[in-house]
């Protein structure tokens, strides 16, 4: 198949730990023919979606990962799947892209995911559609309501709902001196909603990312611990990352959450859970990829792949 990559530049990609990287060399190793574009390609003339893309060879070599052919144009159309996986933050850059690949799939290539859906689901208040699986929480911009629910439940977390990495995440506490000051600012002085949750001990046992694909979990959880002295656990915030085997409870999550996903053409998701209660549903560009492979013996990159390849049989 002709398989278009929307991403983030190349060259700067983790190589260690990429996702997407690892999905490229799969589908080269399948012999499908890759077609790389940033984000900022992508573009609508008369109605139709084009982008200016290059072919790409990937190799799994930490010194020369990659090399692009001479770039050209091309209608989107003419691929036979987009994977859409330009990171956060969702602003309104990403927003206008996932525009441009709703005409593409309406025009016939197989958009995965499904950009409609990216837009609906965000990653943080997409998890609290499924209120039977989360700690208490509150999406709010409201000066008031965020302080009491910090005074009613006494330890809580707090995060911007359009951040990646662990950035700007915050533990409050009942009592706080820096409460206020740190509610104004993460909420943009009242005017941005955030969401707040009960602070769930179990974190320190790790932050459980299950990949699950056509609404199939992996078999094992990918628990990302944090580093000592630190509350976030997300790879890029310094934590590491050990298999857990999946608990009745996370199964449970999964089979509660997997039909809704499907539903929606969300082919590729990674739900956060920590201790027993999902915290994030990921739809953007979920990871953990070579985590699971190193740690776990899944092959996700060619699960994933195979799925794909399903999507348009």
């Amino acid at each position: 198949m002709k398989l278009g990559v929307v991403m983030d530049p190349i060259e700067t990609i983790n190589f260690k730990k990429d996702s997407t990287l690892a999905m490229m060399i799969e589908a080269q190793r399948k012999e499908h023919e890759i077609f790389y574009m940033t984000p900022e390609s992508l573009f609508i003339d008369s109605g139709m979606a084009f982008a200016r893309t290059s072919k790409v060879q990937v190799r799994n070599d930490p010194s020369d990962w990659f090399s692009l052919d001479k770039e050209q144009l091309i209608n989107l159309s003419e691929l036979d799947v987009i994977l859409m996986r330009q990171d956060p933050p969702f602003n309104s850059s990403y927003i206008y892209n996932t525009y441009v690949l709703e005409i593409a799939s309406r025009e016939g290539a197989k958009v995965l995911n499904n950009p409609q859906s990216l837009r609906d689901c965000n990653e943080k208040v997409y998890a609290t559609e499924f209120p039977q699986c989360c700690t208490k929480h509150l999406v709010s911009s409201d000066k008031e309501l965020l302080k009491n629910f910090v005074l009613d439940k006494g330890d809580t977390v707090i995060k911007p709902l359009d951040g990646m990495g662990g950035a700007s995440i915050f533990r409050l506490k009942e009592g706080d001196a820096n409460l206020n000051v740190i509610l104004e600012t993460i909420t943009n002085h009242f005017t941005e909603k955030v969401m707040i949750q009960e602070y769930i001990p179990e974190i320190t046992e790790g932050d459980k990312r299950i990949l699950v694909i056509n609404g199939k979990p992996m078999s094992a959880a990918i628990a990302r611990v944090p580093a000592k002295g630190e509350l976030r656990g997300n790879l890029a915030a310094g934590a590491s990352a050990v298999a857990k085997s999946l608990s009745e409870r996370d199964q449970w999550i999964c089979n509660e959450v997997a039909p809704a996903l499907v539903e929606k053409g969300l082919l590729l998701v990674g739900l956060d859970i920590i201790g027993d209660y999902l915290t994030e549903i990921n739809v953007t560009s979920p990871t953990c990829f070579k985590e699971y492979k190193e740690l776990c013996d899944i092959d996700v990159a060619q699960i994933f792949i195979e799925a794909v390849e399903e999507s348009i049989a």
